[in-house]
């Protein structure tokens, strides 16, 4: 099993967590994290999400981001059918750099792609996404804890 995390996931554990949706979050991906970890799955790392932790303003996160990444034995690189697929997500009203995630995702064959995003989950669940399946965090983690 391979699995995306996108930023927001990766930066869950770090938002406030006195809203009861975001503590949530944070505990599945950080449940879902320990798990990879122990080898339950891999977690793939991507070109983009190296350019948005390198520009990433907030130490802290970017620092939680940038050990986090260090657990994941693939990074996947932006080559042409990649950026043709994020052209195309553009294209069904993806923003750039979602698709950029997507995109590097699905090309790699990931088995779910997990975001916290609510407009960007709803509409990458719309899109051909092949064998890769876009899923919230709480949806993931049902996946390996039924």
């Amino acid at each position: 099993m391979r699995i995306y995390l996108d930023m927001c996931c990766l930066q869950r554990p770090m938002d406030d967590q006195t809203h009861l949706r975001i503590h949530i979050e944070s505990e599945a991906i950080l449940g879902v994290l320990a798990w990879c970890e122990d080898g339950g799955a891999e977690l793939l790392n991507s070109v983009a999400l190296n350019y948005e932790v390198d520009h990433n303003p907030h130490p802290a996160r970017k620092a939680f981001v940038q050990e986090t990444l260090l657990k994941s034995k693939q990074t996947i690189q932006a080559s042409d059918s990649v950026e043709q697929r994020a052209r195309m997500y553009c294209d069904k009203g993806i923003k750039v750099l979602d698709a950029l995630h997507l995109a590097c995702a699905v090309e790699e064959q990931a088995t779910y792609f997990c975001t916290c995003d609510d407009r960007f989950y709803r509409r990458a669940k719309q899109l051909d996404t092949e064998q890769t399946l876009v899923v919230s965090p709480l949806e993931l983690i049902e996946v390996i804890e039924p």
